[in-house]
């Protein structure tokens, strides 16, 4: 059965690139337009465009999307999402599905990808994890993007998550950020899509359901501490992730 479900999933994986690949051409002329539109409307188009583009993948693909929580959005505030990052294919949820326009901090390596990398740059804020010049400077574009009423996605753990915890340990620059510009974090808690790529294998892609949970915001009050909002957060999205399996 395990060999059985390896070969399909291989077949599957076929698939998913042809229409993926298909699909990205008018989608990468298509942002190649609107780096005419000045901030934050590009990012607003981008959105829209982003999301139309995954609805169709995910129909084609065979993979299924449910979200609850969008209620604890409220209209004109805009927070910093932070989500647990288990695969590739959390980028393509945050992005499209978060509601509002935003920007989701990302490493630089794949920005350098053709086609797909001009579509990765227009929704990301690129960090350079070997430059300590380029994490100051991506800090700054966090703050400028804030300032425009886009939310910021960050994934706090870093990189994938590979391990047989529920999360890995979370970096301070979310909870550093939050503290600085006093925007509300917003806790994100994503399923599944470890069913659908996931991490320790190559070429592999499973249709699944995935879901998107959002989580009340937490207010930042004076005398939190970056190290401690880290901590309270962590503790939040740990339990809800292991209650919610």
């Amino acid at each position: 059965m395990h060999l059985i479900k390896n070969i399909l999933a291989r077949l599957f994986a076929v698939w998913a690139a042809i229409i993926f690949i298909i699909t990205m051409i008018p989608v990468g002329i298509a942002m190649w337009i609107i780096g005419v539109a000045d901030e934050p409307r590009r990012t607003v188009i981008f959105q829209s465009i982003s999301k139309i583009w995954m609805r169709i993948f995910f129909a084609l693909s065979g993979c299924r999307l449910r979200v609850t929580g969008t209620k604890n959005f409220i209209k004109g505030q805009n927070y910093i999402v932070v989500c647990n990052h288990n695969s590739f294919m959390d980028v393509p949820l945050t992005t499209p599905f978060i509601p509002g326009p935003n920007k989701t901090i990302a490493k630089i390596e794949i920005s350098r990808v053709p086609v797909f990398g001009l579509i990765y740059k227009r929704g990301s804020i690129l960090l350079d994890r070997k430059n300590k010049n380029s994490r100051k400077d991506s800090f700054r574009k966090m703050k400028q993007v804030l300032a425009m009423g886009l939310h910021v996605c960050i994934y706090p753990e870093g990189t994938r998550n590979k391990t047989n915890e529920p999360m890995k340990a979370f970096h301070d620059g979310a909870f550093s950020l939050a503290i600085d510009t006093k925007k509300p974090l917003l806790p994100t808690l994503l399923f599944n899509t470890k069913k659908v790529l996931p991490p320790e294998k190559t070429f592999y892609f499973w249709p699944s359901k995935m879901e998107i949970h959002f989580l009340p915001p937490i207010q930042i009050m004076p005398e939190d501490s970056p190290e401690e909002l880290k901590q309270r957060v962590f503790k939040i999205m740990a339990e809800y992730y292991t209650s919610h399996l």
